[in-house]
């Protein structure tokens, strides 16, 4: 099986994050927490994955507050007037542009003097290579449109923490626009982002080593989610509802998924933590197939399986290679 790899050096400096670091607000040297209340860097993150790497980057040096509460649907998120005020007062505002869009309009309003954009860091497309069905089984038949959550990135997958070397990519961005503002701490951030890139090039290793020996390539979904983890791992992610994860799926598209399953040996269909399982079960019942979680990680609750990142990945990885028949 040909999967390509791409380790990422903790070290490197890619010109995509060069060029997202250039587009950083000024940040006086010495500064740090947000007026001045604190001895901590603060940093406002839009959602759980931004979020996570602001902690694990940050360490003791920072303070993290999500906008998105555990639980909480992040594509629906409004922004109150609190929110909007920790905006202003902090230090840094971590987001990936296009997934929220009242986050961007509010991070993009505001005056907080480190804007950092995930979307900017690495890839949008799904350049690691693809399962070739979204063609094949007609996407643009009734039923699979792209109502509901648009949370595209001028019609991109924004969802590029599910490839564990995309999210090091966007890991190595954050860790440098920390640095530069908030030069004092810097070798702290260059360490922790090292250690973290490590992490992660571990878990990419994990993912292609666990999913080498399988009898399926194709994956059904409840939504579009898992297209940068497809693409990097040469699997086929078969959407039921594109990007709407709680609409209800047409006639044609359940007898399309049916046909799927048959055809590809599909034993499973994935429906998501923070979503209705409807939809999964209705696909289910009448292709004859069993349901399981495939978490996109937008929120860690009571309900998921792990308590942070690394460990949800890891249910992900055992929830795929039981539905794609791993040896």
């Amino acid at each position: 099986m040909n999967v390509r790899r791409r380790l990422i050096p903790a070290a490197a400096a890619t010109a995509v994050t060069a060029a997202a670091l250039g587009t950083l607000s000024a940040c006086s040297p010495g500064s740090s927490a947000a007026g001045g209340d604190t001895d901590r860097f603060e940093v406002v993150a839009s959602f759980y994955p931004v979020a996570f790497l602001a902690e694990q980057i940050g360490g003791d040096h920072v303070n993290v507050t999500s906008l998105t509460q555990p639980g909480q649907e992040p594509h629906d998120l409004e922004i109150s007037a609190k929110q909007t005020a920790q905006l202003e007062e902090a230090d840094a505002a971590l987001y990936l542009k296009g997934l929220q869009p009242t986050v961007d309009e509010a991070i993009g309003q505001s005056d907080v003097r480190t804007k950092i954009d995930a979307a900017t860091l690495t890839s949008l497309d799904h350049d690691a290579g693809s399962g070739g069905h979204d063609d094949e089984h007609g996407h643009d038949e009734p039923g699979h449109d792209d109502h509901g959550h648009d949370h595209s990135h001028d019609g991109q997958d924004p969802h590029v923490w599910l490839d564990p070397v995309k999210y090091a990519e966007v890991a190595e961005g954050v860790g440098k626009a920390f640095q530069k503002a908030d030069p004092g701490h810097a070798a702290a951030y260059k360490k922790n982002t090292e250690a973290l890139v490590g992490k992660l090039n571990d878990l990419d290793a994990e993912f292609e080593a666990g999913l080498e020996h399988r009898k399926t390539d194709v994956f059904v979904t409840t939504h579009a989610a898992f297209g940068h983890l497809a693409a990097r791992y040469g699997l086929t992610e078969e959407a039921i509802n594109g990007l709407s994860p709680e609409a209800e799926p047409s006639a044609a598209r359940v007898k399309q998924l049916t046909e799927t399953a048959k055809a590809d040996g599909v034993t499973t269909v994935f429906y998501e933590t923070l979503t209705s399982d409807r939809a999964a079960k209705t696909v289910a019942r009448d292709a004859g197939l069993r349901t399981d979680v495939l978490d996109p990680l937008e929120g860690i609750t009571d309900k998921s399986r792990g308590d942070d990142y690394f460990q949800v990945m890891e249910s992900n990885l055992q929830a795929l290679q039981t539905a794609l028949g791993t040896e």
